[in-house]
């Protein structure tokens, strides 16, 4: 869509956000969107909110205004599901459930999935942050390219997943390998093609975890799976076989490739925006500030994956969402509303500096793990990721330089990379 033209009709955003000019550069199209038509119907039927706005209200309005699809509703809102392992291990995760059951599985996973625990963490994520970038020194000291995206974003998600679960690192690069195929397939717009590739992924995936799940039961050690198995078995209420499954999967899904992404755009950052890297070299709420400032000019993914069903007729913007219509929320769009957050376009950690997690100094919540009932479980270890890595990257390497332009994935779900490399500046000039 040429943007220029703010009188002319978007048909469907969801092919518009698929555009090779979005894929590079999504925003421009996001900002007619929001201005021109911010409750859009797309082609298939689902609504798509763009403002701030309206996505915090929507957001915050699940279980009460919204709700997630039922069980016996799940081919009305997934036509394939009948047929697909991916989709029903989707309609089973927490994000998909409401209140009572959402409530009973939050508590159950929260026992073990603390702030404190992935706090503990960080010696461990030091650790392997420390090493990844080992490993990428000598190359770029002989004035070589070096992937960041393979060798460090990547890698580093992975690795922290393989200790948090207590799997081998090979097993847990396999796992890897197909979970770009499960979110494209997961994707409102997928293809029957790229739907049966992610079934494929998913069956290896839940394969996996049901026997790593019986050899914890057998031989528990200190890892969140052995506890989720085994240090709650003789409570009234645990997680089935099924459940905690269908929750790794998620938290696999939900945390790695996302991962990945913002440590590739908080990169990009510290290139772009030289005169911002003060905030890595100083206090842990400067290295925050930066890390919030990433997620919200470069949310990972662009838009909501889960359904939230309207459970009455709702009017926004002068526009009626039906009731049980399926609405989604750009949060890409949200995150760059001027409405929200001044000069949105522009890079500024200031924004965030001193506030708590996600809330600006304009008291404005950065959307990009979510908010309310279903806020991303997994924040804290994405946040314990980045601040460990980027104050890192930038002492060991103060001279890093793309090599040459990043690679995306043509994906208009998720803001990520084929290949982002990089090089030192004595070498590459």
């Amino acid at each position: 869509m040429d943007v220029q033209e703010t009188t002319a009709a978007c048909r469907d955003a969801f092919a518009e956000l698929a555009s090779p000019a979005c894929i590079d550069d999504p925003y421009p199209f996001l900002r007619w969107l929001r201005e021109h038509d911010p409750v859009h119907r797309a082609a298939s039927g689902l609504f798509l909110l763009s403002r701030h706005a309206d996505i915090y209200w929507a957001l915050k309005a699940t279980g009460d205004a919204f709700r997630g699809p039922a069980p016996g509703e799940l081919a009305r809102y997934f036509p394939r599901a009948a047929t697909s392992l991916s989709l029903n291990l989707l309609a089973s995760t927490l994000a998909m459930k409401d209140p009572p059951t959402h409530t009973r599985l939050r508590r159950l996973i929260s026992r073990d999935f603390t702030m404190r625990q992935i706090d503990d963490l960080r010696p461990s994520i030091a650790r392997i942050v420390a090493a990844r970038l080992d490993g990428m020194a000598p190359a770029l000291e002989r004035g070589e390219a070096v992937d960041l995206h393979r060798e460090f974003a990547l890698a580093l998600p992975m690795l922290i997943f393989a200790e948090l679960f207590g799997m081998p690192r090979d097993d847990m690069f396999g796992l890897a390998a197909g979970i770009g195929a499960i979110l494209e397939g997961l994707s409102p717009h997928a293809s029957d093609p790229q739907l049966a590739a992610a079934d494929a992924a998913s069956a290896s995936v839940q394969a996996y975890f049901g026997d790593l799940i019986e050899r914890k039961r057998t031989d528990p050690r200190h890892d969140i799976v052995s506890m989720l198995v085994g240090a709650h078995e003789h409570d009234a209420d645990t997680l089935s076989d099924a459940e905690l499954i269908s929750m790794l999967w998620g938290m696999l899904l939900g945390g790695f490739a996302t991962t990945a992404a913002t440590i590739d755009h908080a990169v990009l950052a510290m290139l772009a925006y030289p005169e911002q890297r003060h905030w890595l070299q100083g206090d842990a709420a400067g290295v925050k500030a930066f890390v919030e400032e990433v997620l919200r000019c470069d949310a990972p993914a662009m838009f909501s994956s889960i359904p939230r069903i309207a459970q009455r007729d709702i009017e926004l913007g002068g526009v009626v969402i039906p009731k049980n219509a399926d609405v989604r929320v750009l949060i890409a769009a949200g995150n760059r509303d001027p409405d929200a957050f001044a000069d949105p376009d522009r890079f500024d950690p200031a924004r965030f500096y001193g506030t708590s997690p996600g809330m600006s100094t304009d008291g404005k919540i950065m959307l990009s793990f979510g908010h309310g009932v279903h806020f991303c479980l997994g924040a804290q270890l994405a946040r314990v990721q980045l601040a460990e890595s980027l104050p890192r990257i930038q002492a060991r390497f103060p001279t890093l330089a793309l090599a040459e332009q990043p690679t995306r994935e043509p994906s208009a779900f998720l803001r990520t990379f084929r290949a982002l490399p990089v090089r030192l500046h004595e070498h590459g000039g």
